[in-house]
This record gives structure tokens, C-alpha cells and sequence, in this order.
């Protein structure tokens, strides 16, 4: 089955209102730019999404936070966002901030068909015990708190030990980016751009790939697939500029040794 649609903009018309997404990638890295700036022309609004983080100020996901357009999010850091953390610390956005691994294996279990597991993250915090601050109101009062989750004791190889049940994650539309994928679907990701993508891509029930090298079926070997078609519904070829139209999160430079200090 040939997957590929004609435009990211086509790609993502049915995205509504309210939806939940869940988006790849890391801060700036491996994020599926071109899919988010065409869901910002698609209008869509009161939006949850399930990513690591929210991009940064006006760039990936936080293009989309900018314009008001996420209602909730789900994510594990937030700390490159200025424009997050005031929309959060003034009620207009509501975040449920999870422990990184933790995130990761919800949204795989929710791929995986595994509604729920018990895991030792956030066992005697309030990860496990509630209390966490979901929303604030203008005024900086809490408005909406996490729940008390289940907490329960197995015996391990060092004893017994406290684990905390965490619920899986399903997303109305999986959001991802991959350097190579085949007209099926199957997509390969480069290094550390895999990171959060072949969880986002694995937990949308409907899952949209931005791949920068089109190649046909065949072409890639089955055990260098990363993600199987199987996962994915709809894939968009990037042009040449949308391939090199990247980012870097934080520039970090020093001098240049002078050729005396080489000698």
C-alpha cells in the first residue's frame, strides 16, 4: 500500500480540534518541523501533546504553544521554553510533567496494546503520592493537582520492593520525523535523532511520517527498519530545503587554538 500523500497540509487536514498528539524528537533534534508548522496553518486548537519537551520559543511544538494552540501537555522537561514555563506558571496551560523513562514506556506500552505497568520511578514522591501541580490559576494558586496512583509491593532478586501502576498512552495522531522511509511506511531514523520518535510513532492511532529520503519498497534492508510500517498511516516526502531547515537548541563555541598554541 502506497502511504504517501501529496503535502504535509493534506497530511494533517483531519487533525481536530482537541486532539491528542504525540510528537518525536528531542529538544531541536529529530523533530517533525514541517508537520508542525502544517498543523499551525491548519488551525487546529485546544490540542494535547505528548512529547518530551515543547520545543523552544517559537520553534517546533513551541510554534504551536506560541499561537495558543495547546491546551495540556504530557512531557518530561520543559527547561529551554520561556514562553512554557509563563503560559504554565499563569493557568493558561495545563502540564502533567512525568519522569522521561517513564514517559517513554507509557507511550510504548500504548503502542504495544499494554494498557498499564508498574515501575520503581517515583515511588515515595509525588509521582506516585499526587500532589504534583497540573494547572495554576492567574493568580499562581493551584487550580488542578496529579492523582495518588496505585502503589503496590513484589518481591524481587534484592526483596520486596514498591512499584507505582503508570497508564499507558494512546494519541489520536502520532507526529514523527525519520533521515529515510519507503512508500509502506517503514522508517529508518539517524543516531540520536531516533529518539522519541518511534515511541510517538508506535502510540498514534493515526501516525504521519516527515521522511527527508523517499526511497521505494525494498530498498531498506528489514533489519535496518527502526519503526515497521505497520505503525504508520500517512508519510510525506521533505524537499531538499525542508531537509536542511534545522535548528540548533544552544550554540556552544570557544576560541579557535591560534597555530602558536598548536606548535
Amino acid at each position: 500500500m502506497d502511504k504517501v500523500v501529496a503535502s504535509a497540509a493534506e497530511a494533517v487536514a483531519d487533525i481536530a480540534s482537541g486532539s491528542t498528539i504525540a510528537v518525536g524528537g528531542f529538544g531541536l533534534c529529530g523533530i517533525p518541523t514541517v508537520l508542525i508548522d502544517a498543523l499551525l496553518e491548519q488551525g487546529a486548537d485546544e490540542l494535547e501533546a505528548v512529547s518530551n519537551n515543547c520545543g523552544v520559543d517559537e520553534w517546533g511544538l513551541g510554534r504551536l504553544l506560541f499561537n495558543h494552540r495547546i491546551r495540556r501537555m504530557i512531557s518530561s522537561y520543559v527547561g529551554e521554553n520561556k514562553e512554557f514555563a509563563r503560559q504554565y506558571l499563569h493557568g493558561e496551560l495545563e502540564v502533567e510533567l512525568t519522569p522521561q523513562g517513564t514517559l517513554a514506556e507509557r507511550m510504548r506500552a500504548g503502542g504495544s496494546g499494554i494498557p498499564a505497568f508498574f515501575t520503581a520511578t517515583g515511588v515515595g514522591t509525588q509521582v506516585a503520592e499526587g500532589g504534583l501541580p497540573w494547572r495554576y490559576d492567574d493568580e499562581g494558586n493551584v487550580t488542578v493537582s496529579s492523582p495518588a496512583k496505585e502503589v503496590r509491593t513484589f518481591g524481587t532478586h534484592d526483596g520486596e520492593k514498591q512499584f507505582v501502576l503508570e497508564e499507558a498512552i494512546v494519541a489520536d495522531f502520532g507526529l514523527v520525523r525519520a533521515w529515510k522511509g519507503d512508500r509502506h511506511g517503514n522508517l529508518v531514523f539517524r543516531q540520536s535523532a531516533r529518539n522519541f520518535n518511534p515511541l510517538a510513532a508506535m502510540c498514534g492511532r493515526v501516525t504521519i511520517a516527515e521522511v527527508e529520503h523517499l526511497v521505494e519498497p525494498g530498498e531498506i534492508e528489514a533489519d535496518d527498519v527502526h519503526t515497521p510500517g505497520v505503525y504508520v498511516q500517512r508519510v510525506v516526502a521533505l524537499t531538499p530545503e525542508q531537509v536542511d531547515a534545522k535548528q540548533i537548541e544552544k550554540r556552544t563555541t570557544r576560541p579557535r587554538p591560534s597555530s602558536q598554541e598548536g606548535a
